[in-house]
C-alpha cells in the first residue's frame, strides 16, 4: 500500500510538472535558467553548504513558480470576472516568486563575490 501511494504521488507529480512545462512560460523559462546555473552553482561553490545554497535558492524559485501557477489555475478555475481578493491573492503569489528571485540574485551575488574577492 505504501508502495502504490509513492507511486501515485510521483505519477500525479510528473504530470503536475508536464502541466506547468506545457502552460507556463515563466516556469520554462525558470527551468532553463535552473538547468543552466545548476552546474555553474556546483562548481562556484566551495563547500556544500555554498553548494546547497546555490542550487536551492534555484529549485526554491521553481517551487515558488509552481506554487503561484496553482494558486492561478484555482482562481480562474472559481471564475474569470474580477474580484479583489481573487486579484490579491494572485499578486500575492506572484510577489511570493519575486521574493524568491531576489533571495536566488542575494545567495548567488553574495557567494560570487566572495569567491572572486578572494
Amino acid at each position: 500500500m505504501g508502495l502504490a501511494r509513492i507511486g501515485r504521488a510521483a505519477y500525479y507529480s510528473a504530470k503536475g510538472l508536464r502541466a506547468a512545462f506545457a502552460g507556463e512560460e515563466a516556469f520554462r523559462q525558470e527551468l532553463l535558467i535552473v538547468a543552466v546555473l545548476t552546474p555553474v552553482g556546483l562548481w562556484l561553490g566551495r563547500t556544500a553548504v555554498e553548494r546547497a545554497l546555490l542550487v536551492g535558492s534555484l529549485l526554491l524559485l521553481l517551487i515558488v513558480e509552481l506554487l503561484n501557477s496553482a494558486i492561478e489555475a484555482a482562481i480562474d478555475r472559481i471564475g474569470l470576472e474580477r474580484h479583489e481578493l481573487s486579484g490579491r491573492a494572485k499578486d500575492m503569489a506572484s510577489a511570493a516568486v519575486f521574493v524568491a528571485l531576489v533571495l536566488a540574485l542575494s545567495v548567488w551575488a553574495l557567494i560570487a563575490g566572495a569567491r572572486w574577492l578572494t
